[in-house]
């Protein structure tokens, strides 16, 4: 098996400057994945009441023109990809990508991303960003990464996430990009979605996946092999309360979750000023998110259940031999194994 890593440069002496750069960088990523869409959102509902309402008025019907944008051609913006504050926020980590077999650009693919953790932060350095060459690595792939579809009725916040090239995670969406002619597309799921978060805790490795079966049948439906991807240390970056299944604190979780689309989850990090005390900072541990061979899958316009059943199979055991492969190597103890829900 070949393997290639995307390692971040060598930093042997980092001075403060530095590392209070990375620590912003990795800060503003968790600031906007948590408040610039509410923020965006108060701001314009804010600005009705003032002499700048009309900036409200045509954002808003702009808002629904464009409605139909972030499922079809999206509005990817290369220069996006390669700001300077993803590398910061790598190299706080730091954030490798591993490759671990070559993605052929003459067919498209569905990348099953786990585990999702609180924020997804190595799977959207590595696919969100070009911090660890992605390009380079698989030269003619387009990856696309699906995320909740209500947060593209965010004002300001949808935006900001296309130019990146997100898009909900709904089947028109992922239909609309595996359809087109122009081949070397991959969709990237976390396909534990929201509910997985609720599993997040620091050495665990819980996987929300045995009834979680829609990517498998997107990859049927086009023919995309199916590709799993695993980041070690996802779990680690942040410090969270889990609650027993059955406990009024983990129905609520589910029934807020239902209804919102996310479930509230209590977690913390460290200060930006001190390491001792509790923040939003993440902490600094290394992730590693290691790509796996591909899987081929054949081209059935309506999968049976049992067709779905196989191919969901070869995927869990294929995703198992990738952890087991990976785990020592990337700081895991021999005796971890994955458990699935």
């Amino acid at each position: 098996m070949k393997v290639t890593t995307a390692t971040p440069p060598s930093c042997p002496t980092k001075t403060p400057h530095k590392e209070w750069l990375e620590a912003l960088g990795a800060l503003q990523y968790v600031l906007s994945f948590l408040f610039l869409g509410p923020c965006a959102s108060i701001l314009l509902f804010l600005l009705l009441f003032t002499r700048l309402w009309p900036l409200t008025v045509i954002y808003l019907m702009w808002l629904y023109v464009d409605r139909d944008t972030p499922s079809q051609g999206g509005r990817r913006v290369v220069w996006t990809r390669h700001w300077e504050v993803w590398k910061l926020q790598r190299d706080y980590f730091p954030i490798k990508l591993v490759k671990t077999a070559e993605l052929p650009p003459n067919q498209n693919y569905v990348l099953g991303s786990h585990p999702h953790g609180i924020m997804c932060t190595g799977v959207f350095c590595n696919f969100f960003s070009e911090s660890n060459n992605f390009s380079q690595h698989f030269p003619g792939i387009q990856p696309w990464l699906a995320t909740l579809a209500g947060l593209f009725y965010l004002p300001i916040f949808r935006d900001y996430i296309m130019t990146a090239g997100l898009r909900p995670v709904s089947r028109h969406s992922l239909d609309f990009v595996l359809s087109q002619p122009q081949l070397g597309q991959a969709v990237v799921i976390v396909t534990g979605g929201a509910q997985e978060s609720l599993y997040t805790a620091p050495g665990k490795h819980c996987l929300a996946l045995k009834r979680h079966k829609g990517f498998v049948r997107l990859a049927l439906r086009h023919g995309a092999s199916l590709v799993p991807v695993y980041s070690f240390g996802e779990n680690d970056t942040f410090k969270s309360m889990t609650f027993a299944k059955g406990s009024w604190q983990y129905v609520f979780q589910v029934i807020f979750k239902k209804i919102v689309g996310f479930p509230p989850c209590v977690f913390w990090g460290r200060s930006l000023f001190s390491p001792n005390s509790w923040g939003l900072l993440p902490l600094s541990t290394p992730i590693t998110t290691v790509v796996g061979a591909p899987i081929p899958v054949p081209q059935l316009g309506v999968p049976t259940e049992d067709q779905v059943d196989h191919y969901h199979r070869l995927y869990m055991e294929a995703l198992e031999r990738l952890f087991e492969e990976h785990k020592e190597s990337c700081g895991v103890s021999a005796s971890t194994h994955l458990t699935f829900r």
